[in-house]
């Protein structure tokens, strides 16, 4: 159900503002961008701009006339307003057309996310331990898959029935030399399987190699005061969020540890399939099977091992744990490639009786593997129900269940993608027919993955229902909103007044009634998930049941029973191998095109802001480089020129603004205050992520930092109101709805009819300056330079005693 849009609050007077005339010392503004990113000449108006500090990935900006305004003897009079600084981090999100190949990780990063989605709760330590396990078995299922399907292309698509199949490898000449009809040496299939085994594990090296890399670069760096002796031991009983732990922001050895065992899982898929196939071969030869017996023991102990390695790799946040464990992240990846290695010896033994025929190993890997996850989901679900009762936030998504939702969704994508390939491939190489309806002579996935495919179309049809009601209920409010629209413009009131415009009035109560399906996501999302849910464990039921896909599985139900699974396996397999090419291309168009980047931008930003607490091959957390840049920043220009800073941050630059505030020491937040706009950290976060941006959560910001204001919109799709009042206890934090757009119809201020802005330009809004103002009226006076802690040759110092510039960056 659709919650009720917030009911307008009194626009509060500004802050009150400090006695006119020039202040005293240094004032600062820094500017942090929000979604899809902006250039420092569009963030600071200005076509001349330097980097101050920082890389070509995230950097600080200036005006070049601002570069020295600290030195001057009255910075205030330099200029009207606060000196203006640029924190651009978009090159962290965005980049070369390469970047769209993280598009390809999407189920691993959403699978991070349900992480996060953990509900807020009072007490039970065990049920909060066990769900993070949950979550990263889930994780660790989804590495499985995604080798399992590389090794379905690769050693039974292709090595197993493809070249044992003489009418196929006849018209593919590049695998000639792996055909029995060549009599070669690759031609036995054991030898077939371990060459093409090197593609899956490939896979899995390069994964390895991508993780290491971001992990050098964002995990492994040091983060503020590393270097400093710390105030005292972090209480863990400390009523401070968890953002503000000391060891948040370093996940150096948990994202270590998790690589390794998912590094050593994706080999052990492979050697599994290749053991299991020799395996059984001997088996049935009545060879001598103990070999293969040893080496399917080994296996197994070593993936024991690997999955007790992911249940006790939980986040150490409360302090920085600088451990790296080398003996498993080094030697279990290590020692699973060499019984990797040792399988492929075995399985490359020469057996001249032996003959492919069939498939490798049909349903069982995939089916063990949906069984797996949906038994964890479940789990996950009774977790997240015992965690919410304690607290029963109302504006937590789906009642707590969020996390289960979205890792139904993570593994429903990653069926997609890892199933669209495989049925993309069989396609191709039988020559145009359905999958696994042309015959034995022609290769075919495992019937499970075209049962799969085929709740693709049914899914879609149910999802019409959900969707209709929300276009009913989004066309009613647009009505039923005119009136309001009218009210708030004061049409018609009086002299002066602007004239009804029907025109108008619906397009702007249709913008207002359509930022609403944001709030009604949650609900498509459960709808989603639970129907994805259900189908799937039909899919299961029925490729077991049948062992057939699902086209000769109706052969004799009935001609309408039979035509309806046709239509269902068919669609389902382009669609399917659409999706694939679709991710591949929606990721191309998110860096090659501007519009298409806002759109999705959003929802890739709260995925990758999230440290890489369940998946370690997800693409990488930016927020990990991004606030410690901010705290590093603001500290040391706060130390430097004991000036007044405001963080002015915009859409997804206030969630980092929030984070790097709660990284701040007492004295450094003494100096600065907070303006948002256009924040999605109730609307989003504080919904979806309850544990770390719920309402107690932002109320104990507002505690610590009582100068921080909010602006908003109700024509806003991912901004809105904060709260965080403590039912009234505190100050309100909020300004708005600001009137958008400005003016209803023409006039003389506005001779020409304004646009709705929406998420974007709020700092055009007169409200922004006015709270700006008011906000460093609010701040302590500045401290002259000649009083800041000097060295002995009279350089200024930080607080740790090294030598600073006018600008706080350190000249040591």
């Amino acid at each position: 159900m659709t919650p009720p849009p917030p009911a307008p609050e009194p626009v509060p007077p500004p802050l009150p503002a400090s006695p006119p005339g020039p202040r005293a010392g240094a004032e600062l503004e820094l500017l942090v961008h929000g979604v899809g990113g902006h250039t420092p000449q569009e963030m600071l108006d200005s076509a001349r701009t330097v980097r101050i500090t920082g890389d070509d990935t995230a950097a600080i900006y200036r005006r070049v006339d601002d570069t020295e305004a600290e030195r001057r003897a009255d910075p205030a009079a330099a200029r009207p307003g606060p000196v203006q600084e640029a924190y651009c981090w978009s090159g962290l999100t965005s980049g070369g057309a390469s970047r769209a190949l993280w598009l390809l990780l999407l189920p691993f990063m959403v699978a991070n996310l349900a992480h996060w989605m953990r509900p807020d709760t009072h007490g039970l330590p065990r049920v909060r331990r066990l769900y993070g396990a949950l979550v990263r078995l889930v994780a660790l299922s989804l590495t499985v898959l995604f080798t399992a399907s590389a090794c379905e292309v690769a050693l039974d698509l292709t090595a197993w029935q493809c070249a044992g199949s003489a009418a196929c490898a006849a018209h593919r000449s590049w695998l000639a030399f792996l055909a029995p009809a060549h009599h070669g040496w690759w031609s036995q299939p054991g030898r077939r399987l371990a060459l093409a085994a090197l593609v899956p594990a490939a896979l899995v090296a390069l994964l390895w190699f991508l993780s290491a890399r971001t992990w050098a670069r964002y995990e492994n760096q040091r983060p503020p005061g590393d270097d400093e002796e710390p105030a005292g031991p972090y209480d863990p009983a400390s009523p401070r969020p968890a953002l503000a732990r000391p060891g948040f922001w370093f996940g150096r050895r948990s994202v270590a540890r998790l690589r390794g065992a998912h590094t050593a899982a994706g080999f052990l898929t492979i050697a599994a399939t290749l053991a299991g196939a020799t395996a059984r071969h001997d088996a049935a030869a009545g060879a001598h099977a103990l070999p293969g017996r040893l080496l399917q023991a080994a296996l197994a102990a070593a993936a024991l091992t690997a999955v007790w390695v992911v249940c006790r790799s939980g986040r150490s946040e409360s302090v920085r744990d600088r451990r790296l464990d080398r003996g498993l992240t080094t030697a279990l990846p290590c020692a699973s490639l060499v019984l990797l290695g040792l399988t492929a010896l075995y399985a490359g033994w020469s057996r001249p009786g032996w003959r492919s025929s069939g498939m490798l190993t049909g349903d069982a890997g995939y089916r063990a593997v949906a069984l797996a996850q949906a038994a964890l989901i479940v789990a996950l679900a009774v977790a997240a129900a015992l965690l919410h009762a304690t607290t029963h936030r109302p504006a937590t998504v789906l009642h707590g269940l969020g996390g289960p939702a979205v890792a139904v969704l993570a593994c429903g994508t990653a069926g997609v993608m890892t199933g669209g390939v495989a049925q993309r491939v069989a396609d191709w190489l039988d020559g145009g027919a359905t999958p696994g309806m042309g015959g034995d002579a022609v290769p075919a996935p495992p019937p499970l993955l075209s049962w799969q495919a085929s709740v693709i179309p049914v899914l879609l049809v149910l999802l019409l229902v959900p969707v209709t009601v929300l276009a009913v209920r989004t066309t009613r409010a647009a009505r039923a909103g005119r009136a309001r629209v009218e009210a708030d413009y004061g049409v018609g009131e009086g002299a002066g007044a602007p004239r009804a415009d029907a025109v108008r009035t619906r397009l702007i109560a249709r913008r207002r009634a359509l930022v609403r399906l944001t709030d009604a996501a949650s609900w498509l999302v459960g709808t989603l998930a639970g129907a994805a849910l259900l189908l799937g464990a039909a899919a299961v039921a029925l490729s077991w049941a049948s062992d057939e896909v699902p086209g000769r599985a109706a052969q004799h139900a009935g001609s309408f029973t039979e035509g309806a699974a046709e239509t269902a396996q068919g669609l389902g397999s382009w669609f399917v191998g659409i999706g694939f090419l679709a991710f591949v291309t929606l990721g191309r168009l998110a860096y090659a095109r501007s519009s298409t980047r806002q759109t999705i931008g959003i929802l890739w930003d709260v995925g990758t802001f999230w440290p890489r607490a369940a998946h370690p091959f997800a693409p990488p957390c930016y927020a990990e480089r991004a606030v410690p840049d901010l705290a590093w920043r603001i500290r040391t220009w706060t130390d430097a020129t004991r000036g007044r800073l405001v963080l002015s941050a915009h859409s997804q630059g206030t969630v980092l603004a929030a984070a790097t505030v709660w990284q701040l020491d007492d004295a450094t937040r003494s100096r600065i205050a907070l303006l948002t706009y256009g924040a999605p950290l109730e609307r989003l976060y504080g919904r979806w992520f309850p544990a770390y941006f719920g309402e107690p959560q932002l109320t104990q910001l507002h505690r610590e930092l009582r100068r921080w204001r909010n602006l908003w919109r109700d024509t806003d799709a991912i901004g809105g109101p904060v709260g965080a009042t403590d039912g009234g206890r505190l100050p309100g934090v909020d300004r708005g709805p600001l009137k958008d757009p400005a003016s209803y119809g023409r006039s003389v201020e506005h001779p020409l009819l304004e646009g709705i802005e929406g998420h974007g330009s709020y700092q055009a809004d007169p409200a922004f300056a006015e709270e700006r103002a008011a906000l460093f009226g609010l701040l302590p006076p500045g401290v002259p330079q000649q009083q800041r802690p000097q060295d002995g040759a009279g350089h200024a110092q930080d607080r740790a005693g090294r030598p600073q510039d006018s600008t706080g960056r350190s000249s040591a």
